[in-house]
């Protein structure tokens, strides 16, 4: 009896140690922020701008200088088509010149947040998730922005250099991005990367044993994926994210040795700005990714706009506190 005993309190033990992991990975909460404004994201002005991005032999990649420049200069149209101070950060990414696209709500000498999406993608291919999705959420990000008066000023940063050979180095827009930041000494309150953020899927596959059993089993759910550091930022956007649409979100506050360092966010992260990464969980569920049938078809167009609306609650809370 004295070995069953033991055996039950271990067990039991064990359960509830993993049930203290799973609450600090996740960090449930409940309340919700109303969601400010009449503006929402549109499905069909999202698809729009995918379809565009994603164009037959059109490749954004570093080795195809003119589908780059397409792709940079609809981004800076989109962008000029609003309020917003736009430019661009020219540098060098291997034997290349190439650009950030940047547009600016507010005034420059303001404390600001950032948001953030790579438009190259990987080899060629049409990236309609990874990333034309993000990008196009900025797009509309921009729109929604349009017109409004907020205390801290925003900047949405279109990268033009995320995907191999240049990630994880000096090279990579948001690298650029961020030390320039830290260079002119603006204070950053927060940065969030759109990675990918258009597929849904009735099952959540690539999981394994410790994510499956905290997460959900279906794909119909957009996730924050943030540090520890983070974990404040995180449940604040979720409360915004519930406010915006019925969309269901998740978050993630840990080790970055999950993946939660495999975007743009990973180079503010070094600069020493909060930050978290808004993502359907690419590779993890969508079997298109870094495939040529990641193509505009295979998106979610109305799911993508309430998570559009979900960053845009986000942002506008974040620029008012």
């Amino acid at each position: 009896m004295t070995f069953v005993r033991v055996l039950a309190g271990t067990i039991l033990g064990l359960a509830v140690l993993w049930l203290l992991v799973a609450w600090a990975l996740r960090q449930p909460n409940f309340d919700r922020e109303p969601y400010p404004g009449d503006k929402r994201a549109a499905a069909a002005t999202l698809e729009q701008h995918v379809r565009f991005l994603t164009a037959e032999g059109e490749w954004r990649s570093v080795h195809n200088a003119a589908g780059m420049a397409r792709a940079a200069d609809y981004i800076k149209r989109a962008f000029s088509g609003t309020g917003a101070a736009v430019s661009e950060q020219v540098y060098k990414a291997g034997p290349v010149e190439t650009r950030n696209v940047i547009a600016r709500f507010g005034l420059e000498a303001r404390p600001r947040v950032v948001i953030g999406a790579h438009y190259d993608v990987f080899g060629d291919l049409p990236g309609a998730d990874d990333n034309a999705s993000g990008v196009a959420g900025l797009l509309e990000l921009a729109r929604l922005l349009d017109g409004m008066n907020l205390p801290t000023a925003v900047e949405l940063v279109a990268y033009s250099s995320e995907e191999p050979p240049f990630f994880g180095g000096p090279e990579m827009g948001s690298a650029v991005h961020a030390g320039a930041l830290t260079k002119s000494s603006v204070q950053v309150v927060a940065m969030i990367s759109l990675e990918m953020i258009g597929c849904y899927t009735e099952r959540q596959p690539h999981q394994g044993i410790v994510l499956g059993t905290i997460y959900p089993r279906h794909g119909r759910f957009v996730a924050l994926v943030g540090r520890w550091a983070d974990r404040d930022l995180v449940a604040d956007a979720k409360k915004c994210f519930r406010g915006a649409s019925a969309l269901e979100v998740v978050s993630y506050s840990g080790p970055t040795g999950l993946g939660a360092d495999l975007s743009d966010q990973r180079n503010y992260w070094a600069a020493g700005i909060p930050a978290f990464m808004v993502t359907d969980t690419a590779f993890m569920r969508n079997p298109n990714y870094h495939e040529a049938t990641d193509t505009a078809d295979t998106l979610d167009y109305p799911r993508m706009a309430q998570v559009v609306d979900g960053v845009f609650s986000t942002v506008v809370m974040l620029a008012r506190h």
